[in-house]
């Protein structure tokens, strides 16, 4: 089981919209180097609509190549055709990837039962353990604790990314999950992650880990270890970010943060735009204040 700040990392791109991999293994390297727990690849953050199957498997071969050992690698390798996140998992699979992230099937809005047979037919053939991703903002679908729970007990489904933000739902599914499972639970929100781990979960799958791997790993860490005075510290100096990170959709914002911070080149895929000057005062002020720039 995997324990502590794990980065959704973004993909570095150039200004005409390609994927920069030189950038993106020395953006890697630091993020190891600086204390992230676990890099998540072709998540949200690194804009897995638009790229293509191709690129897909070779952006999680570059992250598996820069972590060389050092830290597990998930791929982001959901879909809402299960063949496809078959086929993309098998892939994850075959350029050393060790998890995969599978988000809930979007737009086609399958019932708790079509998610249930999804998530154990991606378990069963694509030959990676499976962290859930329930995010229903992006989905349009929500999956409910009772559907988890099944999922929990299919074997190679060993975690969820819970990004609903409700605290007192994530307690419930804690509480309800058998004593003896090996099953994690991550927070899919930076703003809500201090909380669920205080409550019981193992980490957070962050954003702002993008900026600020050092800092989540230490409040993860504080915080896993009860140290909650130290985590609640780094966490009030981490709220900034937690906010603006978020004030245009992800990953816009945390791409301007990384170039501000000389990480990656401006460049992003359409029909995601680069952030706006308003946006860019708020990311700004952000960073400052958390002492990154």
């Amino acid at each position: 089981m995997i324990t502590g700040a794990l980065v959704a990392i973004a993909t570095p791109m150039r200004d005409d919209g390609s994927i920069d991999y030189d950038c993106y293994q020395k953006l890697i390297d630091w993020q190891v180097s600086e204390g992230a727990d676990a890099i998540v690849s072709m998540g949200t953050s690194g804009e897995s609509p638009t790229v293509s199957f191709e690129e897909h498997t070779a952006v999680v071969k570059a992250a598996v190549e820069a972590v060389a050992g050092r830290v597990p690698v998930i791929a982001g390798t959901g879909a809402n055709s299960t063949a496809e996140a078959i086929r993309l998992t098998r892939e994850a699979l075959e350029v050393g990837a060790q998890y995969s992230l599978q988000v809930v099937p979007y737009y086609n809005k399958p019932t708790q039962e079509g998610l249930f047979q999804h998530f154990s037919a991606v378990a069963r053939e694509g030959g990676l353990p499976v962290i859930l991703y329930n995010v229903p903002g992006r989905t349009g679908r929500d999956m409910t604790n009772d559907t988890v729970l099944r999922l929990a007990e299919v074997p190679g489904i060993v975690g969820l990314k819970d990004a609903t933000g409700d605290l007192a739902r994530a307690e419930a599914l804690l509480a309800a999950l058998p004593k003896d499972k090996d099953f994690a639970l991550y927070s899919g929100n930076d703003d809500s992650a201090l909380a669920l781990v205080l409550a019981g979960g193992q980490g957070v799958i962050s954003v702002t880990a993008n900026v600020a791997p050092k800092l989540m790993h230490e409040m993860v860490e504080a915080a896993l270890k009860g140290d909650i005075a130290t985590a609640r510290a780094i966490n009030n100096r981490l709220l900034p970010l937690h906010k603006e990170l978020f004030c245009e959709s992800n990953p816009i914002p945390v791409k301007w943060a990384l170039n501000r911070m000389g990480k990656i080149p401006a460049g992003i895929r359409l029909p995601l735009t680069w952030l706006t000057p308003a946006g860019q005062k708020k990311v700004e002020a952000a960073l400052a204040s958390a002492g990154l720039i």
